[in-house]
């Protein structure tokens, strides 16, 4: 089933197009990865999904992005609510400049959320879903920031749940880490599609293939071929996308 549909997406900075026509639709609970060279318009398709582009000037979109049924350009659309649905992870780890404790409810606290069981079992349980409890639960109250650098992008990802959205949102979440971290997060993403749908923005392709189910490739703003991750990499339609992933530009 799908839980997101973008029909006919056009993005403009001004009077330069970031994205051309863009069409697709992606499935709930899998990983769905965008590739592409850098300036193809991946990041900014990624954030067309909870209106992250509003805070850019000038911006101007065309067309429609469907969440759960619902136009979320629409002018009557909740910001607030969309981003709890909708959440976002960078590149680069950003954990606030609190404790580990605090960085996880920091969330609910700011919508005023008063969880029944209390704010210690909501840090238990999100820090168990990103494997990070056993590792932490004696240094809660500790400054985030003397975390690695991989328990800083999964902290960023705890973060989230509280909220509990039903999507997530990833660019390039692996770049700043070592290719041990980076299997550590891939591990994750595969556990925690059981109970969300990821979006993924990833320069690596043999990430792509690993971790996705569906894979977008794009273009000069254009999504080129949208496909299952198998036959994408094995058997593309386009020869653009054929070229991209034989190593012949990008």
């Amino acid at each position: 089933m799908a839980i997101i549909e973008v029909n006919d997406l056009n993005l403009y900075y001004g009077n330069f197009q970031a994205l051309r026509g863009v069409n697709l639709s992606i499935e709930e609970k899998k990983i769905t990865a965008l590739i592409g060279p850098s300036g193809c318009g991946k990041s900014t398709l990624l954030r067309t999904f909870n209106r992250m582009n509003d805070l850019i000037e000038e911006v101007v979109i065309t067309g429609k992005v469907i969440i759960d049924e619902v136009d979320i350009y629409h002018p009557k659309t909740n910001l607030i609510k969309l981003r709890k649905k909708v959440g976002m992870v960078f590149q680069r780890p950003n954990p606030f400049p609190f404790s580990i404790f605090e960085n996880i409810v920091f969330g609910i606290r700011i919508h005023h959320v008063h969880p029944e069981d209390g704010f210690e079992h909501v840090v238990e349980t999100c820090l168990k879903e990103v494997l990070l409890w056993d590792e932490l639960k004696d240094k809660l109250h500790t400054s985030a920031l003397k975390l690695s650098l991989e328990q800083q992008q999964r902290l960023c990802i705890a973060r989230l749940l509280p909220l509990k959205p039903e999507i997530l949102l990833m660019d390039e979440p692996c770049s700043a880490l070592d290719p041990v971290s980076t299997q550590r997060i891939e591990e994750l993403m595969q556990g925690l599609k059981r109970d969300y749908t990821i979006v993924i923005v990833t320069h690596n392709m043999q990430q792509a293939a690993r971790i996705s189910e569906e894979t977008g490739f794009m273009l000069l703003g254009e999504l080129i071929e949208f496909r299952d991750t198998a036959t994408m990499f094995t058997r593309p339609k386009d020869k653009r996308t054929q070229d991209y992933i034989t190593g012949r530009f990008g």
